[in-house]
């Protein structure tokens, strides 16, 4: 289904090789942006399309339908002659290529940074990596649950409770951050190539990439040589950071001063709490900031959510319900701005997410399900003059 919008990278067109996580998030966040995104698939199909469970089909995945739309999708067997004089007549018309194989395999199909850059002299060329290729890991393989464990992410539950074992974010969060890391790199080398002419080679370095990203907060202490303090921010790692239960749910409540804060305590039967008698008898800072989360998780229990939620917007507090992931599909704002129902060819109803960002003049939208397999070969290569 084709939408008649354009975004801001409208007439820009990306050769898309990539597989897994990282490189379809990439690339569905500048085809959600406008571009012209060409999806390059073996015969046998992304490997995501056989992740998870579809309606009808063994090749629409979930996790592939919520990685690929706004793409076309062309099937080319990059082994045999024809199929990569093909991409190489694609790669000509192209303004950015992107893949996430390793560089050994690219080359090997005779697509590295040198050849197609003989083919488009101004191609932005983004390489997704595992390791900064000038480190003793380069060329290593790289997946998300490796990466996590290589960053130090999975260390982080030991900051709060120094008894938790490593244990891993329960997400492909690695990927899904790199592969922002991977749009926006695009984005400013097209930039670049826009002012000079010039293309380029640009390296996303999953485990730097990441690391950066997590350690932006929680280096903290450890900014500083030598050291002024421990690693781990100080107002990300405290135990009292949790959502608290109401009478029938649960919330997250953060007041911003004593002012916010008394005034949720009085509304959940607290009042004066600062003055109380606990509180007053509490010796030294931690025992009063003990205090002061045991108060708060009291008054939170004495109303329902949707009680707090109508409170807090009334009486200025910093306050929101706390879901069950499932939950998620019924809250009413997402419901609002997020999902979306709409027709995916040959599998019926699925739930879309709309891209999030907005702009003004030139709106991000979905303005192609993501495709069945080489749904659009012969759109595309009619466009380059083949059959």
């Amino acid at each position: 289904m084709v939408e008649k919008t354009s975004g801001p990278l409208s007439g820009v067109r990306v050769v898309d090789l990539t597989q897994f996580v990282l490189g379809p998030y990439a690339t569905q966040t500048l085809g959600d942006l406008g571009a012209d995104v060409i999806k390059i698939e073996e015969p046998s199909g992304d490997r995501q399309r056989k992740s998870g469970k579809a309606p009808r089909s063994k090749t629409m995945g979930p996790l592939y339908v919520c990685l690929n739309r706004n793409k076309r999708s062309v099937v080319l067997d990059l082994k045999s002659e024809a199929g990569r004089a093909a991409l190489t007549a694609l790669v000509a018309t192209a303004d950015i290529f992107i893949h996430n194989m390793r560089p050994q395999s690219i080359a090997k199909l005779g697509f590295g940074y040198d050849a197609v850059k003989a083919i488009k002299g101004d191609i932005v060329y983004v390489e997704a990596v595992g390791y900064a290729p000038e480190g003793p890991y380069a060329g290593r393989q790289a997946f998300d649950d490796l990466i996590q464990a290589a960053s130090g992410t999975a260390g982080l539950p030991a900051l709060t409770d120094p008894a938790a074992p490593l244990a891993f974010i329960p997400s492909v969060i690695a990927d899904k951050t790199s592969g922002l890391f991977a749009a926006i790199a695009a984005l400013a080398a097209l930039r670049h190539k826009e002012q000079t002419g010039e293309g380029q080679y640009v390296a996303v370095p999953m485990l730097e990439c990441f690391t950066g990203f997590m350690m932006a907060d929680n280096l903290y202490g450890e900014t500083f040589i030598p050291p002024v303090g421990h690693i781990g921010y100080t107002g990300a790692i405290t135990p009292y950071r949790r959502p608290l239960p109401t009478a029938d749910g649960w919330i997250m409540v953060m007041p911003a001063d004593t002012v916010q804060a008394a005034r949720f305590l009085a509304l959940g039967g607290l009042p004066d709490a600062y003055e109380s008698e606990r509180f007053l008898a509490a010796q030294g800072a931690a025992a009063k900031v003990a205090v002061y989360n045991a108060m708060i998780a009291e008054a939170a229990a004495t109303r329902t959510t949707a009680d707090w939620m109508a409170l807090a917007d009334a009486n200025n507090i910093p306050l929101m319900i706390a879901h069950q992931t499932e939950d998620i599909l019924h809250d009413p704002q997402l419901k609002h701005t997020l999902f979306e129902q709409r027709q995916l060819e040959g599998e019926g109803a699925y739930r879309a997410m709309k891209p999030p960002l907005r702009f003004s003049k030139t709106p991000a939208a979905i303005r192609r399900d993501p495709p069945p397999l080489g749904r659009d070969t012969d759109e595309v290569l009619a466009e380059l003059g083949l059959s």
